[in-house]
């Protein structure tokens, strides 16, 4: 018996002895960085700060995660947009496209521009010009069809001055912040100003963002079911929402209900939604990406036309406290894989 006693004393001992050792091991080594390609600095502290405020129970400004909503802009602020607008470029395409069946659009602007390749009138082209453009390429069909239409630009074109595909100009940052904020059970929202159809049709395999946390810019729909067939969802030219300035916080309230905890964008479209945000009280974050990086991807601010950060922008956010994410003192890499 005690020698039966002794030897189990010899078993168990060396296996308690490594568990501690494992444990105190573990208890040593530090957590992985969830923002690895984030510098140390304000930003990121920010970030890290405002998730552990709002998902410790012991503190007083935690939030229950039914109220834990997040939203992104989609263009300037999770991938690139210029030199043009990614859908744009994808209205340009359609254009040519579908001039066959438009002989009109060889004499009228802004279609004639695009057939004649006429760049200099392009680069003129204002907001009305590229409402237009997309409201003639992007209605008349199916959801279904245009879909398709979407996935195969996409699946093709490359950015001109990166020679990849316009998905894999995503910013490699934000893919780590939208995952860390999931995997403190927040829900991440895309709130855009383009298309919403057009972006639902990549968001889930780009950014993990699944087509109904999409909400963007979309003409009139109708339920079309003919002759007993299957029944189709046609998109109609006319417009139904305009997912931007104003428009973000509108169409928050309508489709979520629930006023963001957290709001990133980069342009004056985004301030409303901001604001909307941080009237919320308690813990939150409003947080905008600033293009100041020429070398890597771009430098732009208050003089473009194209992701236009305002002077005002800048001084509102100064004033109200939203942080600024600099690309190029916040941002240790532009895109995935190393690239760039």
């Amino acid at each position: 018996m005690i020698r039966r006693f002794a030897c189990l004393i010899f078993l168990v001992t060396p296996l308690a002895l490594a568990a501690s050792f494992r444990q105190a091991q573990s208890l040593d080594t530090p957590a992985p960085d969830p923002l690895p390609s984030w510098n140390n600095g304000p930003a990121k502290k920010a970030i890290v700060d405002f998730v552990q405020a709002v998902t410790d129970k012991a503190r007083p400004s935690f939030v229950p995660v039914a109220e834990r909503i997040a939203t992104f802009d989609n263009d300037g602020t999770l991938w690139v947009e210029q030199p043009m607008y990614t859908q744009v470029v994808f209205a340009l395409d359609r254009v040519k496209a579908l001039a066959a069946k438009h002989p009109d659009w060889h004499t009228k602007q802004p279609f004639k521009a695009i057939l004649d390749g006429d760049r200099d009138t392009i680069a003129k082209f204002v907001k009305k010009d590229l409402g237009e453009l997309i409201l003639a390429t992007h209605t008349g069909m199916t959801t279904q069809a245009f879909d398709a239409q979407a996935k195969s630009f996409l699946a093709t074109a490359k950015h001109p001055r990166f020679k990849k595909l316009y998905t894999q100009c995503i910013y490699q940052p934000m893919l780590e912040l939208m995952r860390f904020l999931r995997a403190n059970d927040f829900k991440t929202y895309i709130v855009t100003g383009g298309s919403q159809q057009f972006v639902r049709s990549f968001s889930e395999e780009a950014y993990g963002i699944p087509p109904e946390q999409v909400i963007g810019s979309s003409p009139k729909l109708k339920y079309i079911k003919k002759d007993g067939g299957e029944p189709v969802m046609m998109r109609v030219h006319a417009l139904l929402l305009l997912d931007d300035e104003d428009g973000k916080p509108e169409d928050i309230e309508l489709f979520i209900g629930r006023k963001p905890l957290c709001a990133f964008g980069n342009s004056t479209g985004d301030r409303q939604m901001l604001e909307w945000t941080q009237s919320g009280g308690g813990t939150r974050l409003m947080m905008l990406v600033h293009h100041d990086d020429a070398e890597r991807e771009y430098a732009y601010g208050a003089k473009s036309w194209i992701g236009t950060f305002s002077d005002s922008l800048m001084a509102e956010a100064n004033k109200q406290g939203w942080t600024v994410i600099s690309m190029k003192s916040d941002w240790k890499h532009i895109f995935p894989q190393g690239a760039r």
